[in-house]
């Protein structure tokens, strides 16, 4: 059977270019206490209402929703966008090398789960991201991963075939929809098993 040459990549960029989390910054609000952290994480800015902004919802009505739902959270609901780029600790280092590597031999593109309002941001803090030859950002499709929806955008914009590209995430969800459509996948645990994975699959790095 003959395999399939890869022409094409795609990568995810929050756990995978760019170290993002808002730990980097409630984890100082909560002078240090991990568990009043977490208990904050879980139930009132959560990952699911950060990903609602991710999907193109309005960042001042989801922040004065969530406040008046948790009116005692007010000052630290407001410090979850007031902060955000504290959230950017930086890129991954090791994994921009490796798409560095990448781009002088294939085509390579992006596509996030990204408001469309905190993106200008990231744009301006890490000059890597201009290296791509196109970026879908969830927030200005008002689409998100792992909505089929979004791969097929792709397919279409980056006028690229699922079985010549090659589509890394860190979030088992995207990578479960990416692979039914028919991309061929790498869930992204760190930068030492990309390597690895992507010379058995006979890429250049």
């Amino acid at each position: 059977m003959k395999k399939n040459i890869i022409k094409n990549i795609i990568f995810d960029l929050g756990g995978v270019l760019i170290d993002w989390n808002p730990k980097h910054v409630y984890l100082d609000v909560f002078d240090g206490d991990k568990q009043k952290m977490n208990w904050f994480l879980d139930n009132i800015c959560t990952e699911e209402w950060n990903l609602n902004q991710d999907a193109g919802y309005s960042i001042e009505k989801a922040t004065n929703e969530l406040i008046y739902l948790f009116p005692k959270y007010e000052y630290y609901i407001k410090i979850y966008y007031e902060r955000w780029e504290e959230m950017l600790k930086g890129k991954i280092d090791e994994s921009v090398y490796i798409l560095n590597k990448l781009i002088p031999n294939y085509k390579v593109f992006a596509l996030t789960n990204w408001s469309s309002e905190t993106f200008p941001i990231a744009l301006k803090k890490f000059k890597f991201l201009k290296s791509f030859l196109d970026i879908i950002v969830s927030g200005e499709e008002k689409i998100r991963k792992p909505d089929p929806k979004i791969f097929k955008l792709a397919i279409d914009r980056f006028n690229i075939k699922v079985n010549e590209t090659i589509f890394i995430d860190d979030n088992t969800q995207n990578i479960k929809s990416a692979k039914k459509i028919g991309f061929i996948t790498h869930h992204f645990q760190n930068p030492k098993k990309l390597i690895m994975d992507l010379k058995n699959k006979n890429i250049k790095i």
